[in-house]
């Protein structure tokens, strides 16, 4: 499906939860664009197709309507920690579940390595660990 940003936004569902939006980039190497909506802003990770490595990359504002993207998925998510994803983002760990039109499940991004190429490690969690505290 290829909306445009202004579009996504438009249609994104409205309400306390705070929004994700999955993009597939084709243009140089090809990738999925993971954006957590996080204190007002959408932080950013690439992800390759085959793995599993997430590499963190410029936040984007929330109303950036710059050009055409492909939205594989968008929707809402929940924090699925007792502490704030702002907090969870600067220690380096979080949790959390997609509710999408397509994935409904939950993940983790565990941050494996600091500085200018931070990387993040993504992991699918089973439903039945669902209930992390």
């Amino acid at each position: 499906m290829r909306l445009s940003l202004t579009d996504y936004r438009r249609r994104r569902r409205s309400g306390g939860q705070p929004c994700f939006v999955i993009q597939h980039d084709a243009a140089g190497s090809d990738h999925y664009d993971l954006r957590l909506e996080i204190d007002g802003v959408l932080v950013s990770w690439a992800i390759p197709k085959d793995g599993r490595l997430a590499r963190r990359t410029d936040d984007q504002p929330l109303d950036d309507a710059a050009g055409d993207v492909v939205v594989a998925d968008s929707g809402t998510y929940a924090n699925v920690t007792q502490y704030e994803m702002a907090e969870c983002l600067e220690c380096g760990h979080l949790s959390f579940r997609l509710s999408g039109e397509q994935l409904r499940c939950c993940y983790s991004l565990t941050r494996v390595r600091e500085g200018e190429e931070e990387t993040w490690l993504l992991i699918r969690r089973k439903e039945e660990e669902d209930d992390w505290s």
